[in-house]
């Protein structure tokens, strides 16, 4: 099954207050190449073609600019977000998924406005404009961290040393970090919601898409406190609808017809329960499953 983009940038600018910066946050590893391949890749500095998983992240570095004071609470939870890791060896390659660096902000951008543009049938030469639109959109997006989160999802293939850039997904953990102007049928602003997935074409069909949408739930019952997700799906979009749908997520409201005139694609809104929390955070289950 192939994985389509599911898309809901803003283009509107979200408010801000200025204030002093105060300390912490995503690591960066410094291993970002680019081979011979067209394609920019991530290698490792003890990388092999074994199944093994990716070493866990280096101590916290630099720190995440997010242009106000933050609470020691939100210092744990920045902490947690930089070192976020969650992997799986699928049939192909091994998957990493993790958060998005500095470093990372333009090829996200890349594969963002390209499967935008996709998504939308929009000419080739609109995805510069893409770019710049969906790079500020990000940069005001990492301010409101560790409220909100773009991991990105890494790919090495069986036999290869290096990893590429296989995916994206945006998560938001509470109303703080919520979009100031989300998509229809709009989702509660105090709940976790996901959006912004998107998986390279030449790796889709390997359940990269799957395992993005897993990690994201993993992180985000690690962030938030709340036993629910939202999503958003166009009508059209049959083979994401049915990943979802498989996921356990439920159509909760979908658009009305009358969308159409401001010629936007329908939508359906849809949730995800998770079942009541357990005494240790750890029993939650996470099942790496595969695509069919």
């Amino acid at each position: 099954m192939a994985t389509q983009v599911s898309i809901s940038i803003s283009l509107h600018r979200q408010p801000f207050h200025h204030h002093h910066h105060s300390a912490a946050a995503a690591n960066h590893h410094h291993f970002l190449s680019f081979p011979k391949r067209s394609r920019p890749s991530f290698s490792l500095s003890a990388t092999n073609s074994s199944p093994s998983p990716p070493p866990p992240p280096p101590p916290l570095q630099t720190p995440l600019r997010t242009g106000r004071f933050l609470t020691n609470e939100e210092l744990e939870k920045l902490d947690l977000l930089g070192n976020y890791s969650y992997h799986q060896q699928l049939k192909t390659g091994l998957l990493w998924v993790r958060l998005m660096r500095d470093e990372e902000i333009d090829m996200t951008v890349t594969l963002l406005s390209e499967s935008f543009a996709e998504s939308m049938m929009m000419a080739a030469g609109y995805v510069k404009l893409l770019e710049f639109l969906v790079k500020n959109y990000l940069i005001e997006r990492r301010l409101l961290s560790p409220h909100n989160a773009t991991l990105i999802g890494v790919y090495r293939e069986n036999g290869e040393e290096d990893f590429e850039l296989a995916g994206t997904v945006e998560l938001t953990f509470n109303q703080t970090g919520a979009n100031a102007n989300p998509p229809t049928p709009t989702p509660p602003k105090g709940s976790p919601y996901i959006c912004n997935m998107a998986v390279s074409k030449p790796l889709r069909r390997r359940g990269i898409g799957w395992h993005l949408l897993k990690a994201g739930e993993e992180l985000i019952t690690k962030m938030s406190s709340s036993r629910e997700v939202y999503l958003h799906c166009r009508i059209i979009d049959e083979a994401p609808f049915n990943m979802y749908t498989r996921a356990g997520y439920t159509i909760v409201k979908t658009d009305s017809i009358l969308t159409l005139l401001t010629l936007q694609r329908r939508r359906h809104l849809m949730r995800k329960e998770f079942p009541p929390l357990p005494d240790d955070v750890s029993e939650l289950d996470f099942p790496n499953e595969h695509l069919s």
